[in-house]
């Protein structure tokens, strides 16, 4: 079994979309650990904001599938198959990182880059496994946040529930 995380974002009918996503993840992949949801700008495109937050699991299928079972997930809630990495969407789920996997697999690099230079990724990846590495930096994701400069972009912690569960609260 590899643990993997993964990135999930929404800015169209976020709530909707954020909520399809995990459904769809857990009939993937079985029990998920999940971040609080957070409230972000669009970044690198002009577009609405969006819901952003981290999941957690184990999983025995080899890193190729997992990246097709999860483009397939994208397609089947309105992503277009041509969709350009800055634009708006339904729902973007992007492998962050796959056990400790580091280099370029098949079109997915691993880690993805994301997690040190944007605050949608880092802090509910911290906040989620503070105590992980990062495969190539070797500091724990707790670690890389308290470093991040936290005032290069705004974040807003949302009250999100799941399955008739908080999984966050605004603060």
């Amino acid at each position: 079994m590899t643990t993997v995380y993964l990135g999930l974002g929404s800015n169209i009918e976020r709530e909707r979309y954020l909520l399809a996503g995990l459904d769809a993840l857990q009939l993937l992949l079985g029990e998920l650990a999940l971040s609080p949801v957070y409230d972000s700008p669009a970044i690198g495109f002009d577009g609405q904001p969006f819901l952003n937050m981290v999941v957690g699991a184990r999983t025995e299928l080899p890193l190729a599938a997992l990246a097709t079972r999860l483009r397939h997930i994208e397609t089947e809630h309105g992503r277009p198959a041509n969709a350009t990495r800055f634009s708006a969407r339904q729902l973007d789920i992007d492998i962050l990182t796959y056990g400790d996997l580091v280099g370029e697999f098949g079109g997915v690099t691993l880690p993805r880059g994301e997690i040190l230079e944007n605050a949608f990724v880092l802090r509910p990846l911290a906040e989620l496994a503070p105590r992980a590495q990062h495969p190539v930096d070797g500091r724990s994701f707790a670690e890389l946040w308290a470093a991040f400069d936290q005032r290069s972009q705004v974040l807003a912690r949302v009250d999100f529930s799941w399955r008739g569960r908080w999984i966050s609260r605004a603060v």
